[in-house]
């Protein structure tokens, strides 16, 4: 897929006030500094489409960008280690909740976790609610430039053998990314260009 426009659309806290266009919606999600605004800027050619910042939990708000005119990036929030109020995170992880519950739209989202690290909690937790409720995911694992290529498989082969140990029969898709080396960008766009046809597809 090649992207030829990417604007920004809106900006809200309200599931309800979401663009009420009927075209599919892709949304990326991760714990805070994972690195999804480079990834996002990286996806669509935009340097600064959306906002990256060394301040983890930047992100607060449901931010809808379109793409090719024809479907919906969105970016929301970072859990975790965000220094907001925990009266802020509580409202924030609320409505991210919301999206993923109402969100007809919603035909994927992507979840983001850093491949240096070990498996989160967090992070494990998330994607186990996400199984629960049947809303279709795929992981990726960001930052594959900052470790070695010897230890980047084995990272992740480690990460996806502890999704099996746990509670999953079968590990959902996954792309290794590097938002610096523009690694994983054409997996990642062919990937949702496939789920596009089939959708508009079953819609028309």
């Amino acid at each position: 897929m090649k992207i030829t426009s990417a604007e920004f659309v809106m900006s809200n806290s309200n599931v309800a006030h979401c663009p009420n266009e009927p075209l599919p919606e892709y949304a990326f999600i991760g714990r805070s500094n994972v690195g999804k605004s480079s990834l996002i800027n990286m996806l669509t050619g935009r340097k600064s489409l959306a906002k990256t910042s060394g301040r983890p939990g930047k992100t607060q708000l449901i931010n809808h960008f379109k793409i090719n005119g024809n479907w919906f990036l969105v970016d929301l929030p970072g859990y975790g280690y965000a220094k907001v109020s925990k009266k802020d995170k509580k409202i924030f992880q609320k409505y991210i909740t919301e999206y993923f519950e109402k969100r007809k739209q919603l035909v994927c989202g992507f979840v983001l976790v850093d491949v240096r690290h070990e498996p989160q909690p967090i992070d494990l937790e998330f994607m186990d609610w996400l199984g629960e409720n049947q809303i279709p995911f795929a992981i990726i694992f960001t930052k594959a430039d900052k470790i070695k290529p010897s230890d980047l498989d084995q990272k992740v082969k480690d990460y996806l053998q502890q999704l099996l140990d746990g509670s999953w029969e079968e590990t959902p898709p996954y792309f290794v990314t590097s938002s610096a080396k523009h690694i994983g960008r054409e997996e990642l766009l062919s990937y949702i260009d496939g789920i596009n046809q089939d959708y508009f597809k079953a819609t028309s």
